[in-house]
């Protein structure tokens, strides 16, 4: 299946995309696109419907992230070999681990929006991770199990925030506003033969910057849910982004920072397409 939310900002209804590539309301079936849905039991039930008989949608809706808000948005750092080898890293003995803020997370196609003082504003395409189940010391073997789905995520980055003003903690740099794409939609595990071997790609303004594939990933998906399940519960509707291919701004030479109207458009095989434009930070202090 593939699901998702759609609607205004905050008002978002439960959906998915049937066979035709038409969007169907699920609203009378689940409250939302959260942990509930996502059980394994819950699940199965959404899979025994005929999306013929749910409501069709008219138009072209806004698309909200295809989850709710987790309650963890759990990131990889240097999790491809690629992308280690351009930026001058060693390849990592563990999982890097670090957080982004739920209050980062955005529909797909929303805007990006530049932060107060950013200076080096960068791009990522990353394969999400959807849990189903509650994961706690989660052996490898297991790990699948616990997956309720796939995403595509942009990763949005402040590099002076993350490497500078983070005193070697990232998460300064990862968690403004917007910077958490998810979606199009949330497409479930049944679906994807082999997370390992995925397609991705991200262009800025039409031109190609990432292209990688999930095969050069350090940690595949399974041993990720492990490691992290080891360290901190990880509940249903929780999402952990994988790490990135190389092409990043930051890895160019010289280095490419995004700037106001610059649109990002970016891709997994299988799991849909983003696009985000570019925009000056608005707002003041609260």
């Amino acid at each position: 299946m593939k699901l998702v939310r759609f609607g205004p900002a905050g008002k978002e209804k439960p959906g998915l995309i049937d066979a035709d590539g038409k969007l169907r309301d699920l609203s009378k079936k689940v409250k939302d696109i959260d942990g509930a849905a996502l059980a394994p039991a819950t699940l199965r039930e959404l899979a025994k419907l005929d999306p013929r008989k749910l409501p069709l949608v008219k138009g072209r809706p806004r698309l909200g992230s295809c989850v709710a808000i987790p309650s963890k948005f759990v990131a990889i750092g240097l999790n491809f070999s690629d992308h280690a080898k351009e930026t001058g890293s060693p390849i990592p003995e563990y999982p890097v681990v670090f957080f982004k803020s739920p209050t980062c997370v955005v529909g797909p196609n929303d805007n990006v929006m530049i932060p107060r003082d950013s200076t080096q504003l960068d791009w990522e395409v990353e394969l999400g991770v959807v849990i189903g189940r509650t994961a706690r010391y989660v052996e490898e073997k297991d790990a699948l199990r616990h997956v309720a789905g796939y995403c595509v995520v942009n990763d949005v980055s402040e590099r002076d925030f993350q490497l500078k003003k983070g005193a070697s903690q990232w998460s300064k740099g990862k968690g403004c506003d917007t910077f958490g794409p998810l979606g199009p939609w949330l497409v479930t595990k049944d679906e994807i033969k082999d997370p390992q071997n995925l397609a991705m790609w991200l262009d800025v303004n039409g031109e190609r910057r990432q292209r990688g594939s999930t095969k050069t990933m350090i940690f595949g998906v399974a041993a990720l849910v492990a490691d992290v399940s080891r360290y901190m519960t990880l509940l249903p509707g929780d999402v952990i982004t994988t790490g990135t291919p190389p092409g990043v701004g930051m890895g160019m030479k010289p280095q490419q920072w995004l700037k106001a109207g610059d649109v990002i458009t970016l891709g997994i095989d299988g799991l849909g397409e983003q696009r985000q434009k570019v925009v000056p930070f608005k707002g003041g202090r609260s």
